[in-house]
């Protein structure tokens, strides 16, 4: 089977010249992720690129209180700009990254990625695409935190992370830490969506009833 097999959603990869095939077999390694689990803490070293085969990589920042903010999520057919940046720089990683359940990454070795990145003209094309994504995701989460009130921001959070059949599968605990608020805060708007029956709450786990309608609850102006 081919190595980059389980990389088909990175097409970039899947036109590398045999050279670049080569490097990349050299050093590419799988990781999988059956819980939540940690994968990068600040000042790690950083031993590669993360590219996310299934599941969700999320990344984070914590104050010196514990409460977590998250700076984006990597999905599918993405990769961490901000190891990429640890690799070419040498520094160590300034955040947090913790892998969703049943998440499963590949990891290039930074020797192999900066040899791909400079003999294979898709590498490069994939990495300014991954760098300008993330840096409009950052833009927009900037001016969503400064112009939204938390309701808002925390039903279109909902909407966005809900399955197909309405299930969020969050605890309130992780809703804050994507929001930058507390547990308490979170518990306290749930339920007034409850009240508006946009929603009923179960342990570990959220259904949204009317999922349009909490979209457009959450686009509503309110007093």
């Amino acid at each position: 089977m081919d190595t980059t097999s389980a990389l088909e959603s990175f097409a970039p990869l899947q036109h590398l010249s045999d050279a670049g095939r080569q490097m990349l077999r050299r050093g590419l390694r799988y990781r999988s992720f059956a819980r939540r689990a940690t994968v990068l803490s600040r000042a790690d070293t950083v031993g590669g690129a993360y590219l996310v085969i299934g599941g969700r990589l999320r990344v984070y920042t914590s104050s010196p209180g514990g409460r977590e903010a998250t700076l984006y999520e990597i999905n599918p057919g993405e990769t961490c700009v901000l190891a990429l940046n640890c690799l070419f720089n040498d520094l160590r990683y300034p955040a947090w990254v913790d892998a969703a359940p049943n998440t499963r990454i590949a990891i290039i070795s930074g020797s192999s990625y900066r040899w791909l990145f400079d003999h294979e003209t898709s590498v490069r094309d994939m990495t300014i695409r991954a760098l300008s994504t993330v840096v409009f995701r950052l833009m927009l989460a900037l001016e969503d935190v400064q112009t939204r009130p938390l309701e808002e921001r925390l039903a279109t959070f909902l909407v966005l992370h809900a399955s197909t059949d309405g299930e969020v599968r969050m605890t309130q605990q992780a809703i804050g830490d994507h929001l930058g608020t507390t547990r308490e805060v979170v518990a306290r708007l749930l339920a007034r969506l409850a009240r508006l029956r946009l929603l009923t709450r179960e342990r570990g786990r959220i259904l949204i009833r009317m999922p349009r309608q909490l979209a457009s609850w959450s686009r509503t102006p309110r007093d």
